[in-house]
């Protein structure tokens, strides 16, 4: 348990006390108060609202509340000093001893400090990257293959048991194109001079790889022979080819899918029938007919009866069709399918990371979750905005080989994967993200990657300096944390180790709120903290990591710079960056 959260208890316990001594109404909605540090750190440790939550339903002023909470917690061993602010908010300034005693959790716990478990073991689906399988995954991919799976980690970080999933849009019509474009490469890998890419199909340079495993699987047997007699092992085969290449360069980035599920599949079994039935039996179907689009002209558009699902029952715009004007079912049919087989697979909650091109989508798909669901069934879609690519402030060209894009193969072997992955998340996902491969890589306090994988090599080079001191340290964690840590009093250590001591509530608060940038932008504190102390050392002697002729204050800083190092690497295991033990300015 945090320390924010312990504290919250007692203050929970504490109104409990109170409501029943003041006769106080039942019902107070306590679940809403919060326990969090203040936004000016000069007014204490843990700031709570919970007189200004209670006022209202208790009928009496927050303040006077408040004056009656901050007595009793006043009260509490762990407690210095608790100040009544502004309306009826409380500043409480907690015992030096309780943030030492975290340095001595975090040694206990290792790379596991942090974890909770809020989560209680709740299945969740996280859905990302989905792309189409008709080219190799480009760098915008990156940022929602990176978002993706630092959520599914910092969710189990939280305790959920999270699988990771990736959709396959293996239907329609884009991949009989797909299979075309594939057989002109097929052809052109036989010897054949296909000439210039008819318009329409798919030109790019990578296919000519999959022409060449089709001719090598299937000789010259196809070359001449008829659509009707490939296009289908064609759209197949070049499907699972594609799908080949897109795991790998997930794999390469550091991405492990466990679930590839394909949309064909979904369909060839009758999942959409089954959404038909679902809904049919809800009455949340009629034939009826939309009106045309707003704000368009379109020529060619004619009223016409349509099979609908009543979208707007739950919250969408308008009606949304199921089927086409052929009698095919509409993609929208298809991806009701496939989240009520996710539903029926046992994930009530969904999450499913989309780029930013799909915001109109989102409505009437969480309106068909919910539908199908019958309420039951929860999904969060996070919309993850463009990536610019820079070198060095110029623009960077399209990839020779993908002909319209670069690649994320492109960026993982300029950078690394490390380096992607963290940039990544050095924005919300809703907000546009500018990676200049230039800027990326500067060793420089600009770049986040580097200021964090600094101030973790930093703390690694101290504990080998400290390792070849003759005093002979003991520096296994056990032994570390057995070291008076009330030689710990300068400001900027207490201060560090209450960043420090923020880890497992930074991870319960960014779990709940589906957002692993914050772990990113935590980083980025605790570096800017230990940074801080490590140059303060350097301009005061005294305040050096190793005291000479002071084993015993040695020993309490070396278990906090031990302790900075397990954070820093505890935050990077969840956004799956390797924390690096020699950097050299």
């Amino acid at each position: 348990m945090s320390i924010f959260s312990a504290i919250k208890s007692d203050i929970e316990v504490i109104l409990k006390d109170m409501a029943r001594r003041e006769n106080w109404p039942e019902g107070l909605p306590i679940d809403r108060v919060t326990v969090e540090p203040p936004r000016d750190a000069s007014h204490g440790d843990v700031a709570t609202n919970a007189a200004m939550v209670l006022a209202k339903p208790i009928g009496a002023k927050p303040r006077a509340i408040a004056e009656a909470l901050a007595q009793a917690l006043e009260a509490l061993e762990v407690v210095e000093s608790a100040d009544v602010a502004g309306p009826g908010f409380i500043n409480l300034r907690l015992d030096p001893d309780v943030w030492r005693r975290e340095v001595v959790e975090i040694l206990r716990l290792g790379v596991d400090y942090g974890a909770s478990a809020i989560g209680g073991g709740k299945p969740v689906n996280v859905e990302y990257v989905s792309a189409n399988p008709t080219g190799p995954l480009h760098a915008a991919h990156a940022r929602g293959a990176v978002f993706g799976d630092a959520l599914a980690a910092l969710l189990e970080k939280a305790g959920f048991a999270v699988t990771r999933e990736y959709y396959i849009n293996d239907a329609g019509a884009q991949v009989a194109t797909l299979a075309r474009s594939a057989h002109l490469r097929y052809r052109e890998a036989l010897g054949e001079d296909i000439g210039a890419i008819p318009e329409g199909h798919y030109p790019g340079a990578y296919l000519k790889d999959v022409g060449q495993a089709l001719a090598a699987e299937f000789g010259d047997r196809y070359a001449k022979a008829p659509e009707e007699e490939w296009l289908e092992l064609f759209r197949s085969r070049t499907v699972a080819l594609m799908m080949d290449g897109v795991n790998a360069d997930l794999i390469a980035l550091g991405v492990d899918i466990a679930v590839f599920t394909s949309e064909r599949a979904l369909v060839d079994a009758g999942a959409v029938d089954r959404v038909l039935e679902a809904l049919e039996a809800r009455e949340l179907v009629y034939t009826g007919t939309l009106e045309p689009p707003k704000g368009k002209i379109l020529e060619d558009w004619e009223p016409r009866p349509q099979l609908l699902f009543k979208a707007t029952q739950f919250g969408d715009d308008v009606d949304r069709p199921l089927k086409k004007s052929d009698g095919s079912w509409t993609y929208f049919s298809n991806d009701i399918a496939y989240h009520l087989d996710k539903y029926r697979r046992g994930f009530a909650e969904m999450i499913d990371v989309w780029g930013a091109d799909h915001g109109g989508y989102v409505k009437r798909m969480k309106a068909a979750v919910s539908a199908v669901t019958d309420g039951a069934g929860a999904l969060d879609v996070k919309l993850c905005q463009l990536v610019h690519l820079y070198d060095g402030g110029t623009p960077v060209r399209m990839s020779k080989r993908a002909g319209t894009f670069v690649t994320l193969r492109d960026v993982i072997e300029r950078v690394g994967p490390d380096v992607v992955r963290f940039i990544m998340l050095t924005r919300r996902n809703d907000q546009t993200l500018e990676f200049d491969f230039q800027k990326v890589v500067e060793q420089s306090r600009d770049n986040p990657v580097f200021y964090v994988q600094y101030a973790h090599a930093r703390a690694a080079s101290v504990i080998r300096n400290a390792a070849e001191d003759p005093t002979g340290f003991d520096l296994s964690d056990a032994a570390l944390s057995k070291a008076s840590l009330a030689c710990l009093t300068d400001p900027d250590e207490l201060g560090l180790i209450k960043v420090l001591a923020g880890w497992p509530r930074l991870v319960e608060a960014a779990a709940e709120a589906h957002e692993p940038h914050r772990v990113a932008f935590y980083l980025g504190d605790v570096a800017a903290a230990f940074h801080g102390l490590w140059n303060k050392g350097k301009e005061d002697a005294r305040l050096r990591f190793i005291a000479e002729g002071d084993p015993e204050t040695t020993r309490a800083r070396l278990a906090l710079v031990r302790a900075t190092a397990t954070v820093i690497a505890s935050g990077l295991a969840v956004i799956g960056v390797s924390p690096v033990e020699e950097l050299r300015e």
